[in-house]
């Protein structure tokens, strides 16, 4: 609680990310950042529990696919920083999502597997942060591993991807070695977020998820203005209006802040919006009425799905339990899309559209078992455009 006066002090906050590729250490680093900030407990994460991967599906696949956002309080140097680490999904077919969570930082750690090197997603993941203008660092994880390349490593980073190896941070998260240079370098080297409480709220919607108790919980990130208990806001793209039920922030765990949020900060919204569609991610919150922002923040757009597939119960009595659990998941997965289908040979089910093939097997995956359900899916199709002679687009 060092931010009780009026005017937060900006240059105290640095909001980032991590970008790494599937299994580079993400997670592990994230824990030892909180572990190492003591905004965790120690014993916890000797259990070995991801903090931050809330499906079990994810730690499984070893992906991150709801990001989280987490505040830790850092002292360096006799002075007291907030460090507000959003995650980010770490696979393509969740681009546009980790676009949007790039929106909502200054600055991004890249982590890459001294034993593996850069990989192509990776280089992706990097563009996407310098198209957002991120200030990024590299940190090189599993160092103490026997098949380390850290040299190759080194001079790949500045090949590849244009990084200056002398300023790359040597790791190992496991091992929980140089750690305190990380922090040290989020400190010294990502710039601290700019704007003004006093400027109409701008809120940028980064990630979302839906709660049985609470409703719609929504991550933003604050470009200006101030956000509190009570307000009235507006999501920009509908005009939805809705009051502000409760505000706070991740420390891991749900910590509701009565005096809100303001410019710069990173924190959760609830104002008891029915469904995830309902604030998309992407999407801008200001207040309703008269002080409302004129522009809402750019890049936000309707996530588009890209493949096809049907999905149909084995037993044909299972439709109304598909049928619930495709809108279950649906409440937490915006971009999975879905209309009946009937056929003759598999009877009632689903035509479902999503991201891509990862997202798909996922989706899919957590139908039968969360929802214990037998599936039979069709083989998956993208829709394509016919350019007819004529110049005309038909899809």
């Amino acid at each position: 609680g060092f931010s009780n006066d009026p005017d937060l002090d900006l240059s105290k906050i640095r909001n980032f990310s991590i970008i790494a590729h599937v299994d580079h250490g993400k997670s592990t680093l994230a824990d030892q950042l909180m572990r190492c900030t003591n905004t965790v407990d120690a014993r916890r994460l000797e259990e070995g529990q991801q903090i931050l991967d809330h499906m079990d599906l994810e730690r499984e696949r070893g992906i991150t696919i709801k990001m989280r956002s987490v505040r830790m309080n850092y002292r360096n140097c006799g002075e007291n920083y907030q460090l507000n680490l959003i995650d980010t999904p770490g696979h393509v077919d969740f681009s546009y999502e980790v676009s949007r969570s790039l929106a909502a930082v200054e600055g991004a750690l890249l982590v890459i597997d001294a034993s593996q090197g850069v990989q192509a997603q990776t280089v992706a993941n990097v563009d996407l942060a310098l198209e957002n203008d991120l200030e990024i660092f590299a940190v090189l994880n599993k160092i103490d591993l026997p098949h380390a390349e850290t040299d190759k490593v080194l001079k790949e980073l500045e090949v590849v991807i244009g990084l200056d190896p002398k300023d790359a941070i040597l790791i190992s998260a496991k091992k929980g070695f140089g750690i305190d240079k990380v922090l040290e370098g989020v400190v010294d080297r990502i710039p601290h977020p700019t704007g003004s409480p006093r400027e109409p709220l701008r809120a940028l919607v980064f990630d979302s998820y839906y709660d049985v108790y609470k409703g719609v919980v929504v991550f933003v990130r604050l470009k200006g203005g101030r956000l509190k208990k009570g307000d009235k806001i507006q999501v920009m793209s509908s005009k939805s209006n809705y009051t502000v039920e409760e505000v706070g922030t991740f420390t891991p765990n749900m910590a509701k802040l009565d005096k809100g949020i303001s410019s710069g900060e990173v924190g959760y919204v609830m104002c008891g919006a029915k469904q995830i569609g309902d604030i998309p991610v992407g999407d801008t919150i200001t207040l309703s009425g008269e002080c409302a922002a004129a522009e809402p923040l750019p890049g936000y757009k309707k996530v588009k799905p890209m493949v096809f597939c049907g999905i149909f119960p084995i037993d044909g009595d299972d439709f109304k339990k598909l049928q619930t659990a495709v809108e279950k998941l649906k409440l937490n997965d915006s971009s999975l899309d879905y209309q009946v289908d009937s056929n003759s040979a598999l009877g009632m089910g689903f035509r479902c559209g999503f991201l891509g093939l990862l997202h798909m097997d996922i989706v899919i995956e957590r139908l039968e078992r969360e929802y214990d359900l037998s599936l039979l899916c069709t083989t998956p199709s993208v829709t394509y455009r016919v350019l007819q002679t004529d110049g005309s687009v038909e899809e």
